[in-house]
């Protein structure tokens, strides 16, 4: 029994080795999409009504317009009330050539800009901003630019 273990773990490293790496950034880059809204959902903690501790989390489709009318893909944020105006969010978004994901403390939702902290495949290694723009409220739909560079 100990002896497979030790020949599978060697066929797991073996492919590892030979497995080629995905492409990633090589410089700096910019990525502007529109999101809208596909779900939200709010838990209130505490006292009734907005408070400390309450939770919010939104579920958006991606769209680059120019590209194709459907969804690119989608993104997931969580947000967690530090204040009566204040919320630390993370957020992770799923495009075709990898995730981006986000997170800090926001003030409004109409507006606002969070550093992106890391990403997958294309996105590995990367770190800068996203700046949200609200574009209409119902349903919601913003602007997402992400200012990129590799580290």
């Amino acid at each position: 029994m100990r002896r497979g273990i030790v020949v599978a773990a060697g066929a797991t490293a073996s492919l590892a080795v030979l497995a080629p790496s995905s492409p990633a950034l090589n410089g700096p880059g910019t990525i502007s999409i529109t999101d809208r809204s596909t779900q939200h959902g709010h838990v209130d903690l505490g006292r009734a009504g907005k408070s400390i501790g309450d939770i919010d989390v939104y579920k958006v489709a991606l769209f680059n317009k120019r590209i194709t009318p459907k969804p690119i893909g989608r993104g997931e944020m969580v947000c967690i009330s530090t204040g009566t105006h204040s919320q630390n969010c993370s957020a992770t978004y799923f495009l075709p050539r990898g995730e981006l994901v986000a997170q800090g403390s926001i003030g409004s939702r109409l507006i606002y800009e969070l550093p992106v902290v890391g990403g997958t495949r294309l996105y590995f290694g990367v770190r800068g901003t996203l700046t949200v723009t609200s574009l209409q409220q119902k349903p919601a739909r913003e602007l997402l630019v992400f200012r990129l560079v590799v580290t």
